[in-house]
């Protein structure tokens, strides 16, 4: 499974090696408020329904950093923008230690989004031009495996200042560390060029302008955007609303400590590593639709489970495992597969804003999950909002193509149709494992 690595050329491993850091790297910030919602809720005297607005702005104000970091990646390319939205939320995670207030903490966060949506629309489409077609769903791939080891890093450093500072004092610690990634940039900086796909595309067209924000929208382009944006927010919009509300849900329904919290927290990170792998492997497998259909079917049953059956918290701990691998199996086909929808001329402006404006809608989730459960058990709002999203996910996919195999010169040759489905000689070319 790993022998293909080994043919990869020095700068296809050293941008998969960039991208990974940096989708880890935000993985590893981006984590930190869901292990903070219990204290600042205590300290502040804040309702679920506010720490969920919280939650949600970040991902909101993340859908425009994506949007306006695509456009800006088409312009002055991916990795410079890679660059800048890697520092922008390392600053803003380590201005979260000094908040004094909601109102304050809303502020950062809301900034801290700007730079985490422009992270992964600059590094998707990066590594989607560099990877030749052979590899492109398996390099993708395993740079989402970042997020699990971000997210396991983050609740080791969480775990950790927990089970040795006041929670008073753990919480800010925990973000001020969110700086280090920010060390990250000189690497990139120093390491990583621009796709020669891109430099050929810059060189031919005019410079771009504002109007470049809603290429997205022209054309043969228009109901690609919204349908794989809609996809994509049924696949977010489960994964807030599980994930955000995941460590509240084990300390104050099932009852456990902050640490036993971690512990419950690094289980399932495990599985989303082992979800990260499959999903990987299936999306050159079996292809991206039916990589994604598996993962929603999955998610909605095993969340339901999960939330509803009862189960006692020592079978919990290990079905978190089969959990996570079915929630997270579906991300790493995203990035290859809106790569292989859009010419490079909208490539990160299109990816961009499908990608983010998922997790925009995503985002009301988390709010929704918050405000319901004041008056609903806070598993059965978890488990309903996650049945609707995966509902959502499979209806768009059956109006999206299957684009495994695609060769990205074939979408500058304009062989697609426009409602951006194969054409019969594209579709018969054969695919490559």
């Amino acid at each position: 499974m790993l022998g293909w690595f080994a043919e990869l050329n020095p700068k296809e491993r050293r941008t998969m090696g960039a991208c990974f850091g940096g989708w880890a790297l935000d993985a590893f910030d981006v984590q930190m408020y869901s292990f903070v919602i219990p204290t600042v809720i205590a300290l502040w005297g804040l309702s679920r329904g506010q720490a969920g607005l919280i939650g949600t702005v970040t991902l909101l104000i993340s859908s425009l950093g994506g949007w306006f970091s695509g456009t800006l990646a088409d312009r002055f390319g991916r990795v410079r923008m890679l660059q800048i939205t890697i520092l922008w939320y390392s600053v803003f995670t380590f201005l979260c230690a000094f908040a004094q207030n909601f109102e304050q903490l809303f502020v950062l966060r809301a900034l801290h989004g700007f730079g985490f949506g422009g992270e992964w629309a600059a590094g998707s489409v990066l590594m989607g031009e560099v990877i030749r077609d052979k590899y492109r769903g398996r390099g993708v791939g395993i740079v989402q495996t970042g997020w699990a080891v971000g997210s396991g890093a983050s609740v080791l450093v969480y775990t950790g200042l927990y089970a040795f500072l006041p929670e008073a004092i753990a919480w800010r610690a925990l973000f001020a560390i969110g700086l280090l990634p920010a060390v990250f940039v000189f690497w990139i900086r120093r390491h990583i060029d621009e796709p020669e796909i891109f430099r050929n595309a810059q060189r031919a067209r005019p410079a771009i302008g504002v109007a470049h924000l809603f290429s997205a929208f022209r054309g043969p382009h228009l109901w690609i955007t919204v349908k794989v944006s809609l996809m994509v927010a049924g696949a977010q919009g489960g994964g807030y609303a599980l994930g955000i509300w995941m460590p509240t849900w084990l300390r104050t329904v099932r009852g456990l400590s902050a640490t036993d919290t971690g512990g419950f927290l690094l289980i399932q990170i495990l599985g989303s590593l082992l979800g990260f792998l499959l999903g990987t492997y299936l999306s050159d497998a079996i292809g991206r639709r039916w990589t994604f259909l598996w993962s929603a079917i999955g998610s909605l049953i095993m969340v339901l489970v999960y939330m509803l059956a009862p189960l006692n918290n020592e079978i919990l701990l290990f079905l978190g495992i089969p959990l996570n691998i079915v929630l997270l199996m579906k991300f790493p086909p995203m990035g290859p597969f809106m790569t292989e929808l859009f010419p490079t001329e909208v490539r990160g402006t299109a990816q961009g804003f499908c990608y983010n404006a998922g997790r925009a809608i995503g985002s009301f989730f988390p709010t929704m999950v918050g405000f319901l459960s004041q008056i609903l058990p806070l598993g059965a709002t978890i488990a309903v909002f996650s049945a609707i999203a995966s509902g959502i996910m499979m209806l768009m996919l059956f109006l999206l193509p299957e684009t495994r195999g695609r060769s990205l010169e074939s979408l500058e040759a304009g062989t697609l149709g426009v409602t951006g489905a194969p054409q019969p000689a594209l579709e018969a070319q054969p695919t490559t494992r």
